[in-house]
């Protein structure tokens, strides 16, 4: 069976409204028995996946939404063997859609899962039980973020617009970070363990991430002047790492993050939790998703 989970607010738009109606005529074309499962509030998406996947059937869940529907999904599974995911693109952001090459046109997506079997690939796990399918992180992403959601823009350009502002106020903070038995200190903008290539919007952070190697892409940023974060910024929105002197980045199985002061926030597809520290691993293979043959 196939579940598609869509945000009821969204199908108040017409535009939505008329692209359900499209994937609705793919699976029935194919022949294939869905249900549509609608949301409301906070945690919904949640609540039905671990419904769903609690049932011991074979099940595809698909997430007609963007990076947090697939977050909310991903967070109530509890059958990894019998039970699957899938996307269909509706978020602003989009970036997991982006990093797995998944179609924004909605008719491809819904051919893509109806045409074909999932992939294996790779999640996040962190020791407080969340999990993470694309990327989770703290520093000047939960600026940019809080930022975001203050706004009433609803555009991909609001992630660029309160990246700027953040940009201009935000101020480094004193970490510690353990990996492969070694322990580093920084005083940094940001720091984000990494399965896919980008987040907040199109920033490619990690753009060597590949969702199915077994890895995560640590990512860190150290402090950076006020006269040279804007180029740094657009280097990293870019993709190119590499010219970014005050940043590095390692491939980790597993990574520890300390930050010195109390009050402590990360985000993980675009949702912000309060924790004290936070520890992750990488989960090989036990996912099964719906992907293009290009990964």
């Amino acid at each position: 069976m196939y579940y598609l989970i869509v945000n009821e607010l969204n199908l108040k738009k017409k535009i939505h409204a008329h692209k359900l109606e499209t994937v609705k005529k793919v699976f029935e074309a194919a022949g294939k028995e869905y249900e549509i499962v609608l949301t409301r509030n906070k945690g919904d998406a949640k609540a039905h996946a671990e419904r769903i996947t609690s049932t011991g059937g074979k099940h595809t869940l698909i997430a007609m939404g963007g990076d947090g529907t697939v977050h909310d999904l991903i967070n109530g599974f509890n059958d990894f063997e019998n039970c699957s995911m899938g996307l269909i693109p509706l978020g602003t952001g989009n970036d997991f859609a982006e990093c797995a090459h998944i179609p924004t046109d909605v008719k491809k997506a819904a051919e893509l899962i109806v045409n074909s079997e999932p992939s294996p690939i790779d999640y996040i796990q962190l020791d407080s039980g969340l999990r993470s399918i694309n990327i989770v992180g703290t520093g000047i992403d939960i600026d940019v973020l809080e930022r975001v959601y203050r706004g009433k823009n609803n555009r991909r350009s609001k992630y660029l617009k309160a990246a700027i502002a953040s940009l201009a106020k935000f101020k480094s903070h004193n970490f510690t970070v353990r990996y492969d038995g070694k322990e580093e200190k920084h005083y940094g903008m940001l720091a984000a363990l990494c399965n896919g290539r980008q987040f907040g919007g199109g920033m490619k952070i990690a753009p060597d991430a590949v969702l199915n190697d077994g890895y995560l892409e640590l990512f860190i940023v150290d402090y950076i002047s006020k006269f040279k974060v804007l180029t740094a910024f657009l280097k990293l929105l870019t993709g190119k790492v590499k010219k970014v002197k005050e940043a590095k980045t390692i491939r980790v199985k597993c990574a520890e993050f300390i930050p010195e002061k109390d009050d402590f926030t990360i985000e993980a597809e675009g949702e912000l939790y309060d924790c004290n520290s936070f520890k992750a691993r990488i989960v090989e293979g036990q996912l099964k998703f719906y992907l293009p043959d290009k990964k």
